[in-house]
């Protein structure tokens, strides 16, 4: 297959390849994916909720940089992380914060008592509702963004000859219902649709690098020729535009 610039194609795939990602910080696709904002503001959202609370969660808090840059922590304030790398980045960040890091195993309970926290954020992270009810005091609340199901599906079917994306099913309605199962009241429930541009071959190698789960197995060898076509379609009209999936829900425990 005829590759249009094909020393611009193998530099891109090469510095993409040997790019490092850590924590989960994407800095190195600054203005080469290109997302749009959800209609809400996740940080503004969080500082609403943390007026006069004494206890917070940052569940899956990668390395730590979104608690990080809130300007004021309440004094118990922990995090978790299942990923050990991340722990050691999301300690180094957070330790002197007064933040303490818990290393977890996804699915087993975690390690706080019943009824210790205030406030229970999650960004992008799976969860249990019962045991996030299990871990809010009376009144609590958990807030969580949540990637959903559908996110960036064009990139499977650019690449996969037979599409299978095994979170389809994850989304608002199915989310909301399960906290409301788990005793929790919903007091927010929203979704976007947003517009995501990969500018150049090499962005869309390491997102999918840094986000394994997007197409299973990949590489850059298993994938060659359909990275071909990419390239050629992104070096011709400029991006591949996909549709990132995100909800936001607010639940409350009343009792």
């Amino acid at each position: 297959m005829q590759i249009i610039n094909p020393s611009r194609f193998q530099a891109l795939i090469e510095a993409a390849c040997s790019a490092t990602f850590s924590g989960w910080d994407f800095t190195w696709l600054s203005g080469r994916m290109l997302e749009d904002d959800p209609p809400w503001d996740y940080k503004a959202l969080v500082l609403e909720h943390l007026e006069g609370v004494t206890s917070l969660l940052d569940m899956g808090t990668g390395g730590g940089e979104f608690l990080a840059s809130l300007p004021a922590l309440p004094p118990e304030t922990h995090a978790t992380e299942s990923y050990p790398p991340n722990q050691v980045i999301g300690r180094s960040r957070l330790e002197s914060l007064g933040v303490q890091v818990h290393l977890t195993t996804e699915g087993a309970p975690l390690p706080f008592t019943s009824r210790f926290f205030d406030r229970v954020i999650n960004r992008h992270e799976s969860y249990s509702p019962a045991e996030v009810y299990r871990l809010l005091k009376p009144g609590g609340v958990f807030i969580t963004q949540q990637v959903g199901g559908l996110d960036n599906l064009e990139i499977n079917q650019a690449l996969e000859d037979c599409v299978s994306f095994p979170f389809t099913g994850w989304s608002l309605y199915g989310a909301a219902t399960d906290l409301e199962d788990a005793g929790f009241t919903v007091e927010r429930a929203d979704s976007a649709a947003l517009k995501t541009q990969f500018t150049d071959i090499g962005a869309l190698v390491y997102y999918l690098k840094a986000v394994p789960w997007q197409v299973e197995g990949f590489s850059v060898e298993r994938y060659q020729e359909q990275l071909i076509r990419l390239h050629n379609f992104i070096e011709s009209r400029g991006a591949f535009v996909t549709t990132a999936h995100r909800f936001l829900i607010v639940a409350r425990k009343e009792v």
